[in-house]
């Protein structure tokens, strides 16, 4: 589905509009909803001691203006106006996220308010607003709606703090979710606008998505950054290269030390050879060389020298000396007389 663009200049829309009400309503619209120079939408308390009346009046005096504009010839004279934002509603997915909608026909602040204040005063529009699972958002059918909001809390439940998904596989999830819904709305970019409304779903600043509270989602230092620099790397990575690359993709100073102490502290990092971190959800076993011999034979029982060495050679980054050195340790382990090798009883 194209994305639709406008035709009509919104400011010019909204005064036409405006001009049927009385001066201190239009005086009051104009204040509430940004639409003069200063573009800063005021609030019902700040209005009302402006001029000297309760918010409670403001509130009144604004839902008076927004009915009189409805019934008044202006309206029905920019039924085209309206079509084309219910037009461009319907391009961007049908329930949009009210940031990204009024993003996509502006960057300018003031515009924005104006084409916020045409939804808010045209008939078929309709807003939710934010709540703890959804960002405020804006419809025309409430059939749809229901069905996007239900498949993202279905999404949502499926989720494990630890998922971290690129964009596509959560696109494929969402589409499993949904039901009933028109195959025109089943793209990557509506299907990302939909992502967008949930509040518990999120994006790093990678592209990859997970829940929000996740570290994954929701990076708060060092470590986090840390990980999913590795995890993009996709094999073990020098804490040194650690601390550039959370500079370079996050723009966060990384000390080198301050990187590597931080490394060694995660049960989320395994070292693997001389400063090579590896993340442990890659199967990796914390512990020096002896460690992960022992491991290694305790899984798969008595081994050959040379398989040994195949094994933790996957698992570390070492010198096959250093491997048979450890072996030969009979504190540890011993072999039978075939020279394959147990874990020496202690």
């Amino acid at each position: 589905m194209p994305t639709a663009t406008i035709s009509f200049k919104p400011k010019q829309v909204v005064k036409r509009l405006l001009s049927s009400l009385p001066d201190r309503a239009h005086e009051i619209i104009i204040l509430r909803y940004g639409l003069g120079k200063d573009p800063k939408r005021m609030t019902l308390d700040g209005i009302g001691k402006k001029y000297g009346i309760t918010r409670e009046r403001v509130r009144q005096i604004e839902n008076y203006a927004l009915g009189m504009i409805r019934k008044s010839e202006s309206y029905t004279e920019e039924k085209a106006a309206f079509g084309e934002l219910e037009t461009l509603l319907q391009s961007l997915g049908g329930v949009v996220v009210e940031d990204d909608l009024l993003g996509h026909v502006s960057k300018d602040k003031g515009l924005q308010n104006h084409i916020h204040f045409l939804l808010t005063v045209g008939e078929p529009f309709k807003k939710i607003r934010e709540d703890d699972n959804f960002r405020h958002r804006w419809h025309t059918n409430e059939v749809l709606t229901k069905s996007v909001e239900d498949a993202l809390h279905k999404l949502y439940g499926s989720l494990s703090t630890e998922d971290l998904l690129p964009e596509s596989e959560m696109v494929q999830k969402l589409l499993n979710h949904l039901e009933d819904v028109s195959e025109k709305y089943k793209n990557q970019e509506i299907m990302r606008r939909w992502l967008a409304i949930s509040k518990k779903i999120g994006r790093n600043a990678l592209g990859d998505w997970g829940v929000t509270h996740s570290s994954n989602i929701h990076t708060k230092g060092v470590r986090d950054y840390a990980f999913l620099v590795i995890r993009k790397h996709g094999s073990p990575i020098h804490f040194r290269d650690v601390a550039k690359q959370i500079e370079k993709l996050f723009n966060k100073k990384a000390h080198v030390a301050t990187t590597h102490n931080e490394l060694i502290k995660d049960k989320r990092f395994v070292l693997v050879g001389r400063g090579l971190y590896a993340l442990a959800e890659w199967g990796y076993a914390p512990g020096v060389v002896r460690d992960v011999i022992r491991n290694i034979i305790e899984k798969n029982g008595p081994l050959t020298k040379e398989e040994v060495i195949s094994k933790v050679m996957k698992e570390r980054y070492v010198k096959e000396n250093t491997i048979a050195v450890n072996l030969q340790n009979p504190k540890y382990f011993k072999h039978d007389k075939e020279g394959r090798f147990s874990v020496a009883s202690i």
